[in-house]
């Protein structure tokens, strides 16, 4: 489950993530909470203004010439006009979509939670489960009394073997490296069961650093004066945390915490580091964990985690592994009690009275988020019950909305995409053959699921609860993490999905060689059987081409046909290839939103490769679908323009500052306006809208990045 998810959470998944350039936000606590949303607010699906036209038209800005600001032009007017919502900490088209999926859901789990279905039955639990969150009577005057089982084990603790196990009972699987999410997960390691990096045919147990309750090890060892300030505010939130859940001294509990988790930190390798998946490849012995990273019982710590039966483990962080090892050891048991009391405690903070819940939102989302407004309880509901049990929530969405008709205009629209990538492979005059062989293997047994998974989660022995909502959040994560465990050392089921069907976002699974493209996404504005087809294929075509282009960008690249990581580049080619990725590196780090902050062009390589080789793959196929006919106008518009206004408008956004620096530190994305700006490496842009020399996203023939 993602961390705090009682509000609507950063998700840094790759589109793979392309859709992490969405969001969350932050302001005072409000003394009551704000309406829900109304089915008004938002336009039903087929409705979307312009839908028998083409491109919205009324976001352009025409006192912004497109080859000096594309994203401006396309969407400045927008910009200008539409306020981002006081409960979001940003807002743009990919905010409304999960807004309608939202309210979507609420009627769906509201009709769940008063339907009599069997006791034990799915849409039962999804009933209880949300019926469970809305009752804040109930979570009110049960107090603090759920946070007893949570600490019972940590008040018990009475040496460093206890510690082991007590962490090793604490590990769950909320990680995910490929798509860079939870690297700051507050355990003080994450587990991600998935196929080996040697041998993706069977799934292993991959460990990586963990520990941190901010959201990167940046946050802990940067002096500059912003990162100073969340510092004393995150203390402020332990000591506040600490004070509500009745325990003294929290001031004192509240240095130490800071102290080890600044320690902590200095372990951490960066995440850019963290995405080169060659460093990653650590097989270690079981039992040599002990030699190899001294300090913590493993022995303890396996056991009270499940994973005595792996004869081995993948470590991701050898370094951190071997320093937050060496600091059970080293650190008074006293701070790691303090540092499992808080955790407990605050991870469960939206689901508790109301006095947690402000001020987890007034930390985590007004201070780092910038958000003025918490959203409203139903929401709140929602995003919990979809989080906690996604394919069963996802059933009764894809069955209400997700026709079969949409399947297969999606299916062929895929199709489509993956024969333009081919081609493109084919006339790369740079690549060896032998090179070319291997990426279109890739290509040809690259599974792609549309809609929703072939198999569903089934939830047989989870037990919900109705009245306990941290009991609940509870054994839907154990039940999770006992999922995970049981496939370790069984055979892959390429084929599983990552996603639940009604999340906004898109998937690429490099060691499944799979990618996921939720039914919730698939919908108006992205795709629309009303739209032209340059804007569905400009929006959710180069969605589809990003995820594609997944499989060879610089992570996707390390791993074969069959998801194995191994080199199956000729030395020249791979050196063509890494030499593009510099000059885009370079790119990206020449933009710079604030004066004293720039993108990190490293960190978001793998998307942007993605978001310009998925761009031109979209396009070729796009001119592909017309038959040889004239790309045809539309509203005073060539096909050509509609195709690029349609991508650079499927990225309106705005962001509060404290977001947009947060994610420049964290996200393997860059911002939505430079993602948008993409368009300066394609040759057709320049002559759809008459791009010259000397204006400022001008490059020159020789200057732009070819990858794919």
């Amino acid at each position: 489950m993602p961390r705090k998810a009682g509000f609507f959470a950063l998700h840094t998944q790759s589109l793979a993530c392309l859709l992490a350039a969405s969001a969350s936000l932050s302001c005072q606590p409000q003394a009551s909470e704000p309406a829900p949303l109304s089915a008004a607010s938002v336009p039903a699906a087929g409705t979307v203004a312009g839908a028998s036209r083409g491109i919205e038209q009324g976001y352009i800005d025409h006192s912004v010439a497109a080859g000096d600001d594309f994203f401006a032009y396309a969407n400045g007017t927008w910009v200008k006009t539409v306020e981002i919502p006081s409960d979001r900490s940003s807002w743009g088209v990919f905010g409304e979509l999960r807004q309608q999926t939202n309210l979507r859901l609420q009627e769906l789990l509201d009709q769940a939670a008063v339907a009599q279905s069997p006791p034990g039955s799915e849409p039962r639990m999804v009933g209880d489960y949300y019926a469970t969150f809305l009752d804040a009577a109930s979570i009110e005057a049960r107090g603090i009394t759920p946070l007893v089982p949570l600490l019972a084990p940590v008040t018990a603790l009475k040496n460093k073997r206890d510690l082991a196990s007590a962490l090793g009972a604490a590990l769950r699987a909320d990680v995910d490296p490929l798509n860079n999410t939870q690297l700051h997960t507050d355990r003080l390691f994450g587990l991600w069961v998935s196929p080996g990096f040697e041998s993706p045919s069977v799934n292993e147990a991959y460990l990586l650093q963990g520990g941190l309750g901010l959201p990167d090890r940046e946050y802990y060892l940067s002096a500059e004066p912003r990162m100073a300030d969340i510092r004393a505010k995150y203390v402020a939130h332990v000591v506040a945390v600490l004070q509500l859940a009745g325990l003294s001294g929290a001031e004192a509990r509240a240095a130490r915490i800071l102290a080890l988790e600044t320690k902590m930190a200095s372990t951490h390798v960066s995440r850019a580091d963290s995405m080169l998946v060659r460093k990653a490849n650590n097989p270690w012995p079981r039992a040599e964990f002990d030699k190899r990273a001294p300090g913590l019982d493993w022995t303890a710590f396996f056991h009270a985690a499940g994973l005595d039966a792996p004869s081995r483990l993948i470590v991701w962080h050898p370094t951190a592994t071997r320093g937050l090892a060496a600091l059970v050891a080293s650190e008074p048991l006293e701070a790691w009690t303090d540092w499992l009391a808080f955790h407990s405690i605050d991870r469960r903070g939206a689901l508790l009275p109301k006095a947690f819940v402000d001020e987890q939102f007034s930390f985590y989302e007004k201070t780092l988020s910038g958000t003025p407004q918490i959203q409203a309880r139903k929401e709140r509901a929602v995003d919990l019950t979809s989080e906690a049990l996604g394919d069963a929530v996802g059933q009764l969405y894809v069955k209400k909305y997700f026709p079969s008709e949409s399947k297969a205009a999606l299916q062929a629209m895929v199709k489509n995409i993956v024969t333009a990538f081919s081609l493109r492979i084919d006339g790369l005059a740079w690549m060896a053959p032998a090179t070319k062989a291997r990426a279109k293997a890739k290509l040809s047994t690259l599974y792609v699921g549309v809609g929703y998974p072939d198999h569903w989660i089934d939830y047989a022995g989870l037990e919900i609860v109705p009245g306990d909502a941290v009991g609940n959040a509870e054994r839907v994560e154990l039940f999770e993490y006992r999922r995970s465990l049981s496939k370790v050392g069984r055979p892959v089921e390429r084929t599983e999905w990552q996603m639940a069907p009604q999340t906004v976002n898109a998937l690429n699974l490099p060691i499944q060689n799979a990618l996921n493209f939720p039914a919730a996404i698939l919908v108006p504005p992205f795709f629309d059987p009303e739209l032209a087809s340059a804007v569905n294929y400009g929006a959710v075509g180069a969605i589809i081409g990003h995820e594609i282009s997944h499989s060879f960008d610089d992570q996707g690249a390390e791993f074969d046909e069959n998801g194995k990581l191994e080199d199956w580049w000729t030395q020249q080619d791979r050196s063509h290839f890494e030499a593009a990725g510099a000059r885009l590196v370079a790119q990206y780090d020449a933009y710079q939103p604030f004066s004293d902050l720039h993108l990190n062009g490293k960190l978001t390589l793998s998307e942007n490769i993605a978001d310009l080789a998925g761009l031109g793959a979209a396009h070729d196929a796009w001119l592909a679908s017309l038959g040889g006919a004239a790309t045809p106008e539309l509203d005073g518009l060539s096909g050509e323009q509609q195709f690029f206004l349609a991508f650079a408008q499927a990225w309106r956004s705005k962001l509060r500052e404290e977001v947009l620096r947060r994610r420049v530190i964290t996200d393997g994305h860059a911002p939505a306006e430079y993602r948008a700006d993409t368009v300066r490496n394609v040759d057709a842009w320049y002559s759809a809208f008459d791009v010259k020399p000397g204006q400022r996203l001008h490059l020159p023939a020789e200057g732009r990045v070819r990858v794919w």
